[in-house]
């Protein structure tokens, strides 16, 4: 038997994926979690041969939780298909990434094809990643794009980040030209829309 932990915060969702693999006679799902920060503990509790892991999660992302498991096989089970999200994943060392409309049959079969060894990809997605390539942005362009995404000021954005007024807007003014934006709320949407952020 296979052995699958499932992430996923939402409960809907998260229970109609163990339902679906429950179906499969060579996989049995030990354990479900709703939050990032769970699943290691539930990692070290259950021993899962597959982990199964949404992107965005209270506590901890998928993404941040992958790249503490990187000794294990992990596969992102997302319905956000972006490229900037593919790339961190596979920079977390991600076995596998599906996307959630993806039809059951390729979820199982990337199960057990991320058992044998293999990294899966959607084909998609690899495609759409390869052309829109790695995210253009610093490490702390990101973080002052992000910490920008919900309306703060120039002056609260540099309080949180410890950083002057004047960093800040040379960090946001380089975010904007590098997005190709006409502001900094439109290069929020571009880099979000892109799995930068």
């Amino acid at each position: 038997m296979i052995r699958v932990l499932i992430a996923d915060d939402q409960d809907l969702v998260r229970g109609g994926l163990a339902a679906l693999l429950a179906l499969e006679d060579d996989i049995e799902v030990v354990a479900e979690v709703g939050r990032g920060d769970e699943v290691v503990a539930a990692v070290d509790e259950h021993d899962p041969d597959v982990i199964l892991l949404d992107i965005e999660m209270p506590g901890m992302s998928g993404l941040e939780v992958a790249a503490r498991l990187r000794d294990r096989k992990v596969i992102i089970v997302t319905t956000f298909g972006r490229p900037g999200y593919l790339n961190r994943a596979l920079d977390a060392g991600v076995a596998g990434f599906v996307v959630k409309d993806a039809p059951v049959t390729e979820l199982t079969a990337a199960v057990r094809r991320v058992l044998a060894g293999e990294r899966v990809i959607d084909p998609k997605l690899a495609v759409t990643a390869l052309t829109v390539g790695p995210s253009p942005l610093t490490q702390r362009e990101a973080e002052v794009l992000r910490a920008a995404s919900d309306g703060s000021t120039v002056a609260d954005i540099a309080r949180r980040l410890f950083l002057t007024d004047g960093t800040v807007r040379n960090y946001l003014s380089s975010a904007i030209g590098k997005t190709g934006a006409r502001n900094r709320a439109e290069a929020v949407h571009v880099a979000e829309s892109r799995g930068w952020l």
